[in-house]
């Protein structure tokens, strides 16, 4: 034990004797360490794009497949029809909102990038013995296949894109990673098997066989997708149609519109909407491709006589002419979501007279050829408004994206219980005993269009006067009719504005108040707005939201007067 002990001080003075030692260090870096790192981080990005290319070869495949399926089962699409139906309305709305008309595009953006993301940790993930990359694309597959088999006019057949393209994509992440693979990791105390290769190891980057592999799945994945699109010539074939169908011969035309229809103020809403700037809000991702040979409309349900109309069957009816405004029910107070156009339709009453409905069916179930459903009541068909099958507007075949080649307009409902695009099928029935798309998800039953009215000049936030400023705008009740607008600055009396000419009861209504500004004014000022309509039914000013039945409410705007 004395020995033991007599050693430790000769220890602490050994290393004491010794100042002049350091511990040892790490050995100091240098140059060639530097491209060492840098090949590391071109491997991991090597490894992110294998995961990428992967992925663009399954959507590139599931798109060419999906031309001998059908177009809305390829797995891009797929997903995304089935993201709008999942997604609550809150997150619907928001994407209205922030992105008007320009939803569609925003949610395919969305979604592109999430698969970037994904398939990038796919391919950083991937190896040759642990194919994590390989199930995550399964996975994906999964969650595509289920969104094509769940569409609401798909078949079994719906799969077979999603499926082909994952195979091919998985096959392809297998043969590219295999290029970046090494025979061992590094040895030594503390190795990670799963590390990356260094330029040291024994089997390194094939650089050359790497870009020949992956340049090949990206040519296949580009030439798939630009072929699965290119393809479907059904589309290109339905745009010539369009551009050569002759318009049917219309008798009972709309009336003229009248001078002072127009009031004509500089950045007011034209009286008409053109076909380019009418608003477009819908379900559909992919625009259907409908011809007129193909067109059929199936009528079905508490009906005397089941019956399919065919194009030629539709146009050896009788065509009218009318000009109704339509409006979205996502239209917020004061917003854009509304226009007035000339239709030219067959009349659904005449039609539905025919079909000895049993009076105990109140609902028209009408279905799109995406699959879309609609809920319109049948009373609203039938009680002489303009309610019709409409083949043409403003003057042109309807736009593949406004409904080509047959769509409904229903004057006074809001068009997710009324205006389907794409009509395929109708079917009588009942309320209480069938939902149609938005009312399984809580929207309205019915929903007649409320009372709006819109402050269209001056703008938001601009600078007025002094001296004499035109107020101007529109406002809408369709099938009620706008009697009265009045115009306010902050919170004072109520001031008649003058109203336009009205053309009928089913289409908006423009005014415009004079307000005269003085100088003693300047600062900002709030201008609100509200209407009456034709049964004396004053706008209300509690703001509701859009949904389930239409917004409410006074429109504000504040403007700054100068001095």
């Amino acid at each position: 034990m004395a020995a033991e002990n007599d050693s430790a001080p000769i220890r602490r003075r050994r290393r004491s004797e010794s100042p002049n030692m350091t511990r040892p260090q790490e050995p100091a870096q240098t140059d060639a360490d530097r491209p060492r790192r840098g090949r590391r981080a071109a491997l991991l990005c090597a490894r992110a794009a294998t995961g990428i290319l992967a992925a663009g070869l399954v959507l590139g495949v599931g798109e060419l497949v999906s031309v001998a399926v059908a177009p809305n089962s390829s797995p891009f699409f797929a997903v995304g029809a089935t993201t709008v139906d999942r997604a609550p309305a809150w997150a619907r709305e928001f994407a209205i909102d922030t992105f008007a008309t320009n939803d569609k595009p925003a949610l395919f953006a969305g979604i592109a990038l999430v698969i970037v993301v994904l398939a990038a940790v796919a391919g950083l993930a991937e190896r040759p013995r642990r194919p994590a990359g390989s199930v995550m694309l399964f996975a994906g597959g999964a969650v595509g296949m289920y969104a094509a088999l769940t569409r609401p006019e798909a078949t079994a057949a719906w799969a077979a894109p999603t499926v082909v393209g994952v195979a091919a994509g998985i096959v392809a992440l297998r043969l590219m990673q295999k290029t970046l693979a090494h025979e061992s990791a590094p040895t030594g105390v503390g190795a990670d098997p799963a590390s990356l290769p260094t330029p040291g190891e024994r089997h390194g980057v094939s650089r050359r066989r790497f870009f020949a592999v992956s340049g090949a799945a990206a040519a296949v994945a580009v030439a798939a997708w630009a072929g699965g699109r290119s393809l479907g010539a059904h589309l290109r074939d339905v745009v010539a149609e369009r551009a050569h169908l002759r318009l049917p011969s219309v008798a009972d035309r709309a009336a003229p519109i009248p001078p002072g229809t127009d009031i004509d103020v500089p950045g007011s809403t034209s009286f008409i909407t053109p076909n380019p700037r009418f608003y477009r809000i819908d379900t559909a991702l992919q625009v259907p491709a409908v011809s007129t040979d193909e067109w059929q409309l199936r009528i079905h349900g508490m009906v005397g006589r089941e019956r399919t109309l065919d194009w030629d069957d539709l146009a050896a009816r009788t065509p009218v002419e009318r000009i109704i405004t339509l409006t979205c029910v996502s239209n917020e107070v004061g917003g854009s979501l509304a226009g007035n156009a000339t239709w030219i339709g067959y009349p659904m009453r005449d039609l539905i007279a025919e079909l000895d409905v049993d009076p105990e069916s109140d609902m028209l179930l009408s279905t799109s050829a995406d699959g879309f459903t609609v809920g319109t009541p049948v009373a609203s068909l039938t009680d002489g408004r303009d309610a019709m099958l409409a083949v043409a507007m403003n003057g042109a075949p309807l736009p593949l994206e406004h409904g080509y080649p047959v769509r409904q307009v229903v004057p006074g409902l809001y068009g997710f219980v009324s205006a389907t695009k794409w009509v395929v099928d109708w079917e009588f029935t009942r309320f209480d005993r069938a939902q149609a798309y938005w009312t399984r998800r809580g929207w309205g039953a019915k929903a007649p269009i409320k009372t709006a009215s819109r402050i269209d000049v001056p703008d938001a936030f601009a600078t007025v006067g002094p001296g004499r400023v035109r107020v101007a705008g529109t406002a809408w009740a369709q099938h009620r009719g706008i009697a009265a607008v009045e115009v306010r600055v902050d919170d004072g009396p109520w001031h008649p504005a003058t109203l336009a000419e009205e053309y009928s009861i089913d289409t908006w209504r423009q005014w415009f108040w004079d307000w005269d500004v003085a100088a003693a004014d300047a600062g900002s000022a709030t201008l609100q707005v509200r209407a009456t309509d034709g049964d004396g039914v004053v706008q209300t000013p509690e703001r509701t939201p859009p949904i389930p039945g239409g917004a409410t409410g006074w429109q504000s705007i504040v403007v700054t007067v100068r001095e």
